[in-house]
């Protein structure tokens, strides 16, 4: 009987058809086939619609170089495209449209202003969320400055910390903001103080060209001066089922207002981190706990509201006592922050439960599991 074949749907970086996670793909192909699952890459810009047919990037274990092949149409689908501004992406949503009808293992999330109104509707989830607004005028940034004394601005779409503004309203100074952040290309910008008349200005100009949240924010400044948060990946298993993966603390680079470690951030054990900035290791314990229900809750009530989902990475910001909050979801996750943590075993499972999820689909008629199902 042939394997069961998974695509890995994927999009070029630039004309030189460079792919991000190659490395990863590459991994993925290798446990793939440890496990009876055949794996192949492709994008959009690869599939000959009039033959069905994909040029796809085909990876050889034994010989271990790379080579394209004319394949069919996989059994199923994983979904790692993240947004473009390009036409590859604009690709990629005809091709998601004209194949709406092949199984999936994920589907796309919608933005993060959609995923806070969406979380909102639950008051489960409310006490875990940072209040959050939708930038239309200065009078929305004004609003959150009385309430709260550090906020940040970010777009609804970014990832990896770019277009981030972090806003500090100084005590000793009237009408004083310290500001700074990071651009579209992740460049530090450099702290600077300035009156609210600037900063109104400074943000009008920031939010030109796309749609921004301002979110309150949560003191997460360690004694060495740098901002820390914690990556958590939740995965549905080999029987279908939601369970936590793992998670990860992450601290920025200095003068960052990110943790992100495409900016320079470095990761570390979550225990060990959460054990210093919470002051015993019996508070640290009982975070993570709590922030693996919510996380496990979290998968359920988005796939229940939004489709498909295999996998979710929830960015967690946890204050000095222990209250959790999320700062944005992911449904297409980087699974670094565990190898460079040094939890080799983690990183591993997290390249291999959407192969054992794929494998336990194809074997239930390639239905996706109920979003009801969690583990408890």
């Amino acid at each position: 009987m042939p394997e069961p074949v998974l695509g890995i749907l994927a999009l070029y970086l630039n004309e030189a058809k460079q792919l991000e996670e190659k490395s990863v793909y590459q991994k993925m192909i290798v446990e793939g086939s440890r496990i009876g699952l055949d794996v192949f890459v492709f994008t959009p810009a690869d599939v000959n619609p009039g033959k069905e047919l994909i040029h796809a990037l085909v990876y050889d274990p034994k010989s271990g170089k790379w080579s394209r092949k004319w394949r069919k149409f996989p059994n199923m689908i994983y979904d790692r495209c993240r947004i473009q501004r390009s036409e590859r992406f604009q690709q990629l949503l005809r091709f998601r449209s004209r194949y709406h009808h092949l199984t999936f293992l994920n589907r796309p999330l919608r933005n993060k202003w959609t995923i806070h109104q969406t979380f909102s509707q639950k008051s489960r989830f409310r006490q875990h969320l940072p209040e959050t607004m939708l930038y239309q005028s200065t009078a929305d940034l004004q609003k959150l400055l009385k309430h709260s004394s550090v906020i940040y601005v970010k777009p609804i779409n970014g990832t990896g910390g770019r277009g981030i503004l972090r806003i500090e309203r100084l005590q000793s100074a009237k009408r004083r903001f310290d500001i700074q952040g990071r651009r579209q290309d992740r460049r530090i910008i450099a702290p600077r103080k300035v009156t609210l008349p600037r900063l109104e200005s400074i943000v009008r100009q920031w939010c030109l060209g796309g749609q921004y949240l301002v979110q309150q924010g949560i003191p997460l400044r360690l004694s060495s001066g740098r901002f820390h948060d914690y990556r958590m990946l939740v995965q549905k298993n080999g029987q279908g089922i939601w369970e936590l993966t793992g998670m990860a603390g992450r601290v920025g680079a200095a003068n960052s207002v990110t943790s992100n470690l495409h900016g320079g951030g470095r990761a570390v054990r979550a225990e060990k981190l959460l054990k210093e900035w919470l002051g015993s290791e019996d508070k640290a314990e009982k975070a993570m706990k709590t922030a693996e229900k919510l996380g496990l809750e979290a998968a359920v009530f988005l796939e229940d509201s939004f489709g498909a989902l295999c996998e979710l990475a929830l960015d967690l910001a946890i204050d000095r006592e222990g209250r959790i909050y999320v700062l944005e979801v992911n449904p297409k996750p980087a699974r670094e922050v565990f190898a460079r943590s040094g939890d080799m075993a983690t990183y591993r499972k997290s390249l291999l439960r959407p192969l054992e999820y794929a494998l336990w689909m194809y074997k239930n008629k390639n239905t996706p599991s109920s979003a009801k199902t969690v583990e408890e």
